[in-house]
């Protein structure tokens, strides 16, 4: 392994996910906020929901009741006046849905002079959920999603349709209260109607949409789910606001500025990445054998959110694909690296935040007996990636505004 390269690696990711820690951009979002004199009453839902809130009672020094739900692990203790629970990401839990029928007896009764301050996430579809539909059907078809490779809008206008709160439909259960949404994206181009599928917002999909991704992917759907993605969700309300504070080009430029900082000549080839992870990492590997008789310190950023098509039974996440599915490709460059990392610190159901692999990589894992094409047809780069120490374990970082990829050249 090139230490050093892998060292940079670090200072990169560090840097990047400092730069987007949400609380400043809550407290900018706070100005904004314009209370009617009633009662504020603060639910905040996602991976990134318990850092929101904290900044947000910080800020506003009090707060008359409040929910977080959060993934497992991701709180950090108690906050004043709010209760925090955590559930299950990415598929949904029995808790995530005794948390969520908690906020609804929070904001059930407020009158037209109150306020909900809705704190969102990334993950908010998963730990904000009260099905319509069982909830073993729920997880299931949550299952088929996350396996057969379909893209998170095609997920989520799958889920709005299937849940009593996403679609606006939560936006509805709070009215005639307020409803003030700060936001952190984790959608590509901050759709407001896809991120944590919308509770608070008007919905853009539409039922012919939905019931195409269901034949697309040919979910196994009872009639009753059927029947329900022929149900159209709300297309105006008239009780909400929002503010977006964070997005994947923040990471993308706090990146590129630590990489400016290292030395490196930074490139952002996209801040839409939308593709197979392992065809993803094929493809920085190419631009790094494209540059790599150049003699100069470039560094060339993605950032977005690959997808997965699971064909087989290992474990690891996108992040960890996209890095092993680049080794074969920088192989013998050992002045070259490729790493991924997703900003919330998870990586599929993993404890790693992504993967790191250098011109190295690729004769390690041949002397651990390791094919990466094997590997990658069995889903299992943790494995792969942990036998090597390729492996980028952050915790949970607090933030979550998609994932970023590096390809490093180092001479």
């Amino acid at each position: 392994m090139n230490e050093a390269l892998r060292r940079d690696a670090e200072q990169i990711i560090r840097a990047s996910l400092a730069a987007v820690q949400p609380d400043a951009a809550v407290r900018r979002a706070l100005e904004r906020y314009r209370p009617q004199g009633g009662r504020t009453v603060l639910v905040a839902a996602g991976k990134a929901a318990w850092q929101m809130a904290r900044a947000a009672v910080d800020a506003l020094g009090r707060v008359d009741g409040g929910i977080v739900i959060t993934k497992y692990g991701h709180a950090r203790g108690e906050i004043p006046g709010v209760a925090c629970c955590e559930a299950g990401h990415p598929v949904p839990d029995e808790n995530g849905f005794a948390a969520t029928g908690r906020a609804l007896e929070l904001v059930r009764d407020l009158g037209e002079e109150d306020t909900v301050l809705f704190l969102l996430s990334g993950g908010g579809s998963a730990l904000f959920e009260k099905p319509r539909i069982s909830g073993e059907e729920l997880r299931d078809i949550t299952r088929q999603l996350l396996d057969c490779g379909a893209d998170i809008v095609e997920i989520n206008t799958i889920r709005k349709r299937l849940s009593r709160v996403k679609g606006g439909r939560f936006a509805q259960l709070c009215a005639p209260a307020r409803i003030f949404s700060i936001v952190l994206s984790d959608i590509l181009g901050d759709p407001l109607d896809m991120i944590a599928s919308g509770p608070a917002c008007p919905d853009g999909s539409t039922c012919a949409q939905a019931v195409a991704v269901a034949e697309k992917y040919a979910l196994r759907l009872t009639p009753e789910a059927r029947r329900l993605l022929g149900e159209e969700t709300p297309k105006v309300l008239d009780n909400t606001s929002a503010e977006i504070t964070g997005s994947v080009r923040e990471l993308c430029a706090a990146a590129a500025e630590q990489c400016r900082e290292l030395g490196y000549e930074p490139f952002l080839l996209t801040d839409r990445l939308c593709c197979e992870a392992r065809e993803a990492g094929s493809f920085l590997a190419s631009v790094l054998r494209t540059h790599a008789g150049e003699g100069r310190r470039l560094a060339f950023i993605a950032g977005g959110e690959t997808v997965v098509h699971v064909t087989g039974d290992g474990l690891g996440g996108r992040n960890q694909e996209l890095a092993l599915a680049a080794a074969p490709g920088i192989g013998g460059i050992f002045h070259g690296a490729v790493f991924s990392v997703g900003s919330d610190g998870t990586d599929g159901p993993t404890d790693a935040a992504g993967g790191y692999v250098d011109g190295d990589t690729l004769s390690a894992l041949e002397g651990q007996g390791l094919d990466v094409c094997r590997v990658l047809a069995d889903n299992d780069a943790y494995h792969a990636l942990q036998a090597v120490g390729g492996l980028i374990v952050t915790g949970p970082t607090g933030t979550n505004v998609n994932d970023a990829a590096v390809a490093l050249l180092r001479p």
